[in-house]
């Protein structure tokens, strides 16, 4: 697991090429992570499946629910089966720019 920081914003990748194990890392480290927008990168990943994307689901809704952004990216996955309520993306700067539309709608009190 790579944790770097920009600003407001914290990007984690798994290093190590398996879901489980990295969701279970960023879940024990979330109170380090908690106040910033996360992006979690498991591009790197080989045929990530949607049983995994939605193991992030309720953490995810926990972080948005602290009004704070929650991007997945992930290379090669069929986008239009997640559901609305994550945001799941194929680049880091695609992540980037999602945070940023997201950091102006808080602002503007949508």
């Amino acid at each position: 697991m790579k944790v770097d920081q920009k600003g407001h914003t914290t990007v984690i990748k798994d290093t190590q090429g398996n879901v489980g194990s990295f969701l279970e890392k960023v879940t024990n480290e979330y109170g380090s992570f908690k106040n910033h927008n996360l992006i979690l990168d498991i591009s790197s990943d080989k045929d990530v499946s949607l049983d995994q994307v939605l193991s992030f689901l309720s953490l995810s809704n926990k972080h948005r629910k602290a009004k704070k952004s929650f991007v997945i990216v992930v290379n090669d996955f069929d986008f239009n089966e997640v559901p609305d309520e994550m945001i799941v993306v194929p680049t880091i700067l695609e992540a980037h720019d999602i945070i940023e539309m997201e950091e102006i709608e808080r602002d503007l009190g949508f």
